[in-house]
């Protein structure tokens, strides 16, 4: 009986987990196969994953008196030129490394001394500060867009990266992480660091980062994909240098410039810009798993 109620428990748990792949997988899967198939055959879904790949003429080129023979080009070839023809796609991607990287460079900066001060340190006020860490962690980022906004109209800072980066220069769910992941750091290290004569900053800096490279690996990957993946701030702050956009704006105005029925290449620049995110987590899979188990030990 104990025997049949576990198989029975083992059968459901991976068939729920088997349901739940297959939610978050398909998205991807239809992204990848349209960015493959010609407008007939994503409008009928036929051609399998790939599409037959026959040779498709591209109207617009024909209409602007180019070769006809240079308009003739397979599903494939013609989605990813188009990607990046249609829009500066080289340019979205090259904004969004930037804006991600100073975001999270920035926000180290911030949340490893912070995160010392609130693990390792004895002042007064401590448990009063952490909890306003805490509060912060529940107010939403809509709840103070209109005042960032306010504020960074009035320096005349909108329509820049600083607008894209200053905002989300301090990250609470950063300090908080850390926090923790430096509660299970033993306190003797610390005490030998002192013995030897560092300071407190130089404990912060040549003690505590080296120990909390996974836990650092695992916010970077919870930085980078929030902001990589952000469209309401950049929506906000950027209205009239298309310059300045990231990816997802980027590709809305991508989509906005094109005909209502290309999906081949509005999938093959989604694709371009969701690869970056899929090839970091998969270089990064163990320390992240790594880093978040860690942060709760204590």
């Amino acid at each position: 009986m104990y025997i049949q109620t576990s198989w029975l428990g083992e059968f459901f748990k991976h068939s729920l987990l088997l349901a739940g792949a297959v939610v978050v997988l398909l998205p991807f899967y239809l992204m990848l196969s349209y960015s493959m198939k010609s407008p007939a055959e994503i409008e009928t879904n036929t051609g399998g994953f790939f599409g037959a790949q026959q040779i498709m003429t591209d109207n617009r080129c024909v209409k602007v008196g180019n070769p006809e023979e240079d308009c003739l080009k397979r599903p494939i070839v013609y989605n990813y030129t188009a990607a990046f023809k249609e829009a500066p796609l080289v340019r979205y991607m090259l904004n969004g490394v930037f804006v991600t990287v100073s975001i999270f460079i920035i926000q180290v900066i911030i949340a490893l001394p912070c995160a010392y001060a609130l693990s390792k340190l004895r002042f007064w006020g401590r448990n009063v500060v952490f909890g306003m860490v805490i509060f912060c962690l529940l107010i939403p980022v809509h709840a103070i867009a209109l005042p960032l906004y306010i504020m960074l109209a009035k320096v005349g800072l909108t329509n820049t990266y600083a607008a894209l980066i200053v905002p989300w220069s301090i990250s609470v769910f950063g300090i908080f992480l850390m926090r923790q992941f430096f509660m299970t750091v033993p306190d003797d290290l610390i005490d030998a660091a002192r013995m030897d004569g560092m300071s407190e900053f130089s404990i912060v800096w040549q003690v505590m980062l080296p120990t909390a490279v996974p836990a650092l690996l695992a916010f970077g990957i919870f930085s980078v994909v929030a902001h990589w993946n952000d469209y309401y701030w950049p929506r906000v702050v950027i209205t009239g240098n298309k310059d300045l956009m990231t990816p997802p704006l980027g590709l809305r105005m991508f989509k906005s410039d094109m005909d209502g029925n290309e999906y081949g290449p509005m999938m093959a620049a989604t694709t371009v810009i969701v690869l970056p995110l899929v090839i970091i987590f998969l270089l990064a899979q163990r320390r992240f798993i790594e880093g978040i188990t860690m942060t709760g030990m204590k």
